[in-house]
Order: C-alpha cells, then sequence, then structure tokens
C-alpha cells in the first residue's frame, strides 16, 4: 500500500534518466512544479531544448543522482533503469522508475488540475489505464472556477486565522467558508 502525498519540488534538485516521450512528460511536470531539473541521456527528443534544465549527453553514471532531492528513471533500458533504483535507495533518494512498480518508492497518480486544487487518482501501479480513464471522468465533473474559489477560500482563510485567535468560534467560521461556497 502506499501513502498518498504531494511533494514540494520548487526550487529542489529533481532528476530524470531518459531522452524519449515518456521522459519529457516527466520532466515538463516536474519543471511546470519548479523543479531544478537534471535530464541524463545519451539522446534526448528536441522537446528537452525548451526545458530549463542542466543535461548530461551521456549515459548514466550512479553518482548522477548525488544532491537530487528525488529522481525518475525512463528509459527503455532494464539495466539502466535498474541502475538508477539501486543507487537511488542506497542514498535515500525517492525513486520512480516508470511502469516498473517493485523498483519504485514512489508512484504517480493520474492527476486533474483546476489551479490549485489537484485530484488524484492512483490504482498503486496495478493499472494506469484505469487511474487516466477515472481522471478523465473526474475532469468532466469539475468545475472550470474551482481554482478561483479555492484561491478565494484560502484568502478568506487566511483573514480569519489572523483575525481571531484559536477558539470554537475561528473553528465555526473557517468551518462556514465552504458551507457559503458554490461549488458548481
Amino acid at each position: 500500500m502506499y501513502y498518498p502525498v504531494s511533494l514540494k519540488v520548487g526550487g529542489e534538485r529533481c532528476l530524470v534518466v531518459g531522452g524519449g516521450d515518456v521522459a519529457l512528460r516527466k520532466a515538463k511536470t516536474l519543471a511546470r512544479a519548479g523543479a531544478l531539473l537534471t535530464v541524463v541521456s545519451p539522446e534526448l527528443l528536441p522537446g528537452f531544448r525548451t526545458l530549463r534544465a542542466a543535461v548530461r549527453r551521456r549515459p548514466f553514471r550512479a553518482g548522477d543522482v548525488a544532491g537530487h532531492v528525488l529522481a525518475i528513471a525512463a528509459t527503455d533500458a532494464p539495466d539502466v533503469n535498474r541502475a538508477v533504483f539501486r543507487a537511488c535507495r542506497r542514498r535515500g533518494i525517492p525513486v520512480n522508475v516508470v511502469d516498473v512498480p517493485e523498483l519504485c518508492s514512489f508512484i504517480v497518480p493520474s492527476v486533474a488540475r483546476r489551479g490549485p486544487v489537484t485530484v488524484a487518482v492512483s490504482t498503486e501501479g496495478l493499472s494506469p489505464s484505469l487511474a487516466k480513464a477515472l481522471r478523465e471522468r473526474l475532469e468532466d465533473v469539475l468545475p472550470s472556477s474551482l481554482g478561483v474559489l479555492a484561491r478565494r477560500l484560502g484568502a478568506s482563510r487566511k483573514k480569519i486565522l489572523s483575525e481571531a485567535p484559536p477558539s470554537p468560534e475561528r473553528t465555526r467560521r473557517l468551518k462556514g467558508l465552504l458551507r457559503k461556497a458554490d461549488l458548481r
């Protein structure tokens, strides 16, 4: 069983090993989250040029994981993926080997976003296609205004927390924020 968590990677060094479509998709997602990317691969798709990343155009070396807080191996070479996994495990670095759950200390769920609202669906690596199908259904029902609502509620929450000391009244006011919100 996995423990669901959202990681703050903004300003943190993250490693992607691989230069193909899957590696590019993972790198773009990390870049959008503000990660400081390092990409290691002898060959890279042209799309990597649009990313702000430290690029090492060569085969992976175990020392490449040093200094990174997270690593993703997305190559079509099982021996390279295993090497990334072993190097990360030795250094206590969370690692995801794409499509090989037994070589993952974390998995990446299928994600729907509406601004700061994130809904993640996971099958613990058993059926990524099911997770994707469920996420697509959720995207159909999540209102496009959900992000605006979250920001508005966040501002109201911040105001209440700054104005009122911990008390039953403050708790009542905080719980009342959502009751007044329109989730349509």
